[in-house]
C-alpha cells in the first residue's frame, strides 16, 4: 500500500459528508450510565491531583518557544458530532482546516518537549477536560481530524460505524499496537476493524481490561507514539 497521508484533505469538497449516527445505532457504552459516572470520576480526580504536572508542563512549552501551550482542533464524536479537542502543543504548527498533514517520526514539525509528550503521553492530558464536559470518555475510539474522517471515510465502508460509540483518550486499538501514524490504508483500516471489535463486544470488564493494559504501556514505554 502507498504513504497516502501526504495529502489529507487536499480534495475535502468532493468528499461525502457522513449523515449523522441514528440513536438507536449508538453502542452499549455510549448509552451505560456506569461508564459516564466513571469518566466524571476519573477526570475530577485526575484534573485535581495532576494540577501541579499540567501546570508546569504548560510552564516548559511557554518557555520553551513562541505558540500557546494548547493545541485544539475539530474532531468527530459520538454521533458524528464535530467538538474541539484539547492537548498540549507538541508541534510548531497548528493545523485545523481542510488540509491536515499527519505527523510521523522524524517530523521537523515536532518541538523538542513535544517529542517528549509524545513519547510519554502526557501530551493527552488535557483531554480530562475533554471527558468531564462529556465530548470524549476516558476508554473508546481515538478521534481523528475532521479532514482525516472525511478521507478515510471515502475509503473504508466501515469507517462511519466508529461514531457509534463516544471517542475516547485510550481505545482497544492503542493497545493491540495500532497507536501512532497511520500512513498507509491497511494500517487505519486495522485500527478501525480493532475499534469496531471494542463497540460491538464492549463490557465494563473490556474496559477494565483496556486501562490496565494502558497503563502497563504508559509505565513500560511499548508501543510508545514519537
Amino acid at each position: 500500500m502507498n504513504n497516502i497521508t501526504a495529502g489529507f484533505g487536499a480534495d475535502l469538497a468532493t468528499v461525502s459528508l457522513y449523515r449523522p449516527v441514528p440513536i438507536k445505532e449508538l453502542s452499549d457504552s455510549a448509552r451505560s450510565l456506569p461508564k459516564r459516572l466513571f469518566d466524571i470520576a476519573c477526570s475530577c480526580i485526575g484534573l485535581v491531583f495532576l494540577a501541579p504536572l499540567l501546570i508546569a508542563i504548560s510552564i516548559v512549552i511557554k518557555l520553551t518557544g513562541p505558540g500557546p501551550v494548547l493545541f485544539k482542533q475539530l474532531r468527530t464524536g459520538l454521533g458524528g458530532k464535530a467538538f474541539v479537542i484539547y492537548k498540549f502543543r507538541t508541534m510548531s504548527t497548528l493545523e485545523n482546516g481542510s488540509r491536515v498533514v499527519q505527523a510521523c517520526r522524524g517530523d521537523s514539525r515536532i518541538t523538542r518537549v513535544g517529542s517528549f509528550l509524545r513519547r510519554s503521553s502526557l501530551d493527552e492530558l488535557p483531554q480530562l477536560w475533554n471527558v468531564l464536559i462529556g465530548d470524549m470518555s476516558i476508554v473508546g475510539p481515538r478521534p481523528h481530524a475532521v479532514a482525516h474522517d472525511h478521507y478515510y471515510g471515502a475509503l473504508l465502508p466501515d469507517y462511519r460505524d466508529r461514531f457509534r460509540a463516544k471517542p475516547g483518550i485510550t481505545g482497544l486499538a492503542q493497545c493491540n499496537g495500532a497507536r501512532g501514524p497511520t500512513e498507509t490504508l491497511d494500517k487505519m483500516s486495522r485500527r478501525i476493524r480493532l475499534d469496531l471489535v471494542y463497540i460491538e463486544r464492549w463490557s465494563l470488564a473490556m474496559e477494565a481490561r483496556i486501562l490496565v493494559k494502558t497503563v502497563s504501556i504508559i509505565v513500560t514505554g511499548d508501543a510508545c507514539a514519537f
